[in-house]
């Protein structure tokens, strides 16, 4: 059986891609971006440097963190009202996922509620040309973006080739200044992308290869690079290794972790990675028995079990590795992290319900019922 395969038109990856951009804009015919960014990207200069590879544009910088449909709709209005034929993405994937949406909405209208899954988005908005800043998401590469409908307090999936940016410029320059939380936050969420692509029951043999891959990049190097930010070699191959994920998954879907990680996100706002951090040891102790050679693989391949060990040594492995993980770069609990517990247990069965419409958890080698993800909900607390 055949698999599609989407990628970006265009890669540029390693140390000063992003001051290609002024010559992928002449390639994609483009000659009036809108910059869509955040104000931390203003602040640091980032968005001054990229302005002296551009022809003159304006700039829309006020994304926010875990986008909703209300932080957007500013920047959709400039589309709408504006000469723009493309959109820069600059930013981690918050500003990525925001530039996405933007680019549909500000093209053929409507609310990000009609664009969610179970539809598919495949017609073409604006181009977008991404620009990440964190190693993580791997939204650069995705065809997804994740809003969330403050209305109704759920994170939507949003899913199709019209999310997909057109080009894509990894530069792990632009990942020196991050501070050890986002540095720690954004890499579990690759590792979690990658980890779930391979056990997803999408996976290919592409994505397969990829995942892999992103795993022997992301595993060795995340703890060096929350420990010291300036380490080049580790940022580089967080880097490479968040983007090779974000292909991963995005032809091979996400499964459990992240459909049980969105709710949270929208409920009590956690960072993304960091509520796929606190899922990710026991929604994997979870999952593990229903494909415990692809998560040896996965042990295997982040250099955490070795080749000679069984299947059920390297899955031991692998436990206590996300475990110790997690002690180690300080991933709260949802108690911790300061979430009031009964609001917290009242919810867990409609954030079950929510993660289940997501179609994520389908994906999963072992495919829960609501009753049983609110038991990992309330095991997590």
């Amino acid at each position: 059986m055949s698999s599609l395969i989407l990628l970006p038109r265009i890669l540029h990856i390693g140390a000063g891609a992003s001051a290609q951009v002024g010559d992928v804009l002449k390639t994609l015919g483009c000659s009036h971006p809108l910059i869509v960014t955040d104000t931390s990207m203003v602040k640091l200069g980032y968005v001054e440097r990229l302005q002296a590879f551009l022809p003159p544009g304006d700039v829309y910088a006020d994304t926010v963190p875990e986008p909703t449909e209300a932080s957007i709709i500013a920047g959709v209005e400039k589309v709408r009202h504006g000469q723009y034929d493309c959109i820069i993405a600059l930013g981690g994937g918050s500003p990525i996922d925001s530039a996405k949406a933007i680019a549909i909405l500000g093209k053929h209208g409507g609310r990000m509620r009609d664009y969610k899954v179970p539809r598919i988005v495949n017609e073409p908005g604006l181009p977008v040309i991404a620009i990440p800043t964190t190693a993580g998401t791997g939204s650069e590469a995705t065809r997804v973006t994740v809003i969330t409908d403050h209305e109704r307090d759920e994170k939507m999936l949003c899913l199709g080739m019209g999310f997909l940016p057109v080009a894509a410029l990894v530069d792990f320059e632009l990942t020196l200044s991050l501070p050890p939380r986002t540095t720690a936050d954004t890499g579990i969420d690759a590792l979690t992308h990658a980890i779930e692509a391979y056990v997803s029951r999408k996976a290919n043999a592409y994505t397969d290869s990829q995942a892999l891959q992103a795993m022997q990049l992301i595993a060795p190097n995340l703890r060096r690079a929350f420990h010291n930010g300036q380490d080049r070699d580790a940022r580089e191959a967080m880097m490479l290794g968040a983007t090779l994920a974000g292909i991963a998954f995005s032809n091979a879907s996400v499964a459990l972790v992240h459909g049980m990680s969105r709710p949270i996100g929208a409920f009590f706002h956690v960072p993304h990675g960091l509520s796929n951090a606190m899922l990710l040891p026991s929604v994997t102790a979870y999952s593990l028995p229903a494909a415990t050679a692809r998560y040896a693989d996965c042990a295997r391949a982040m250099r955490v079990a070795r080749v000679s060990d069984s299947d059920e040594m390297a899955n031991r492995k692998l436990l206590d590795e996300l475990v110790a993980l997690n002690a180690e770069l300080q991933v709260p609990t949802p108690e911790a992290f300061g979430i009031e517990r009964a609001t917290f247990f009242n919810l867990t069965t409609t954030m079950a319900e929510q993660a289940l419409a997501s179609g994520s958890p389908g994906n999963n080698p072992r495919v829960p019922t609501v009753d049983e993800m609110v038991k990992l909900y309330e095991q997590l607390w």
